[in-house]
């Protein structure tokens, strides 16, 4: 068995993760803690992953980070970065696609902390991160961890984006779920069940993890 898809899902899921945490807890606080003419349109933009046909995801992205598209287009001119057919292009299908699952938990979490105590904290002269990091983040750290480690788990199975953005590449761009396809076009049951097996484990796991965190267990 070629490891290689292993190993690469794994990194594209870690740093997809990161970003993933980094953006989507801005995007969970403005949705939790701003009132915006137009929310609903961000709300709505935020979602749209978890229900339009994921190749359909991987068309746009591909639209906009191609050779030619607007992002695409800036990042090759000005930085010198291809997306498309990379792993990196991998690692931005996966962001897109498991952002909903770590804002809508992780904004369910920020709504529950009780504004009182961020406003206690106001008037001792705490500032706006203070309060983030010392209030807000404490009491809603069990949601957050759950969104995160759901968009790691749905980064983990990304197929249908990824294979539009970063194609199937053998030793560059070649994922466990691509592999898992590859393998049955070929004919290849053993080697496929050996993938299905090691990333229905994973994800069982994952369930489980989440399932404990968010009932309150230690």
């Amino acid at each position: 068995m070629d490891l290689f898809p292993l190993f690469l899902t794994l990194k594209v899921s870690l740093v997809s993760a990161v970003f993933t945490v980094t953006i989507g807890l801005s995007l969970a606080w403005l949705a939790a803690r701003c009132d915006f003419p137009g929310k609903w349109i961000l709300d709505v933009i935020i979602m749209q992953p978890l229900v339009i046909p994921p190749t359909v995801l991987g068309y746009y992205l591909l639209v906009v980070l191609g050779k030619y598209g607007p992002v695409g287009r800036f990042l090759n001119d000005v930085f010198g970065i291809t997306l498309v057919f990379t792993w990196k292009g991998a690692v931005v299908a996966a962001v897109v696609a498991s952002l909903p699952l770590f804002v809508k938990p992780a904004r369910a979490a920020l709504e529950g902390v009780d504004r009182n105590l961020e406003n206690a904290a106001r008037l001792l002269g705490k500032t706006e991160w203070q309060i983030f990091r010392t209030i807000t983040i404490p009491l809603a750290w069990r949601g957050i961890v759950a969104g995160a480690v759901m968009a790691f788990a749905r980064a983990t199975g990304e197929f249908g984006a990824t294979l539009m953005v970063a194609g199937n590449i053998p030793g560059l761009t070649q994922t466990l779920p691509i592999a898992i396809y590859d393998a049955v076009q070929m004919g290849d049951t053993t080697l496929a069940n050996t993938m299905v097996a090691i990333i229905t484990m994973f994800s069982m796991s994952v369930l489980y993890f989440v399932n404990w965190l968010t009932r309150g267990k230690y």
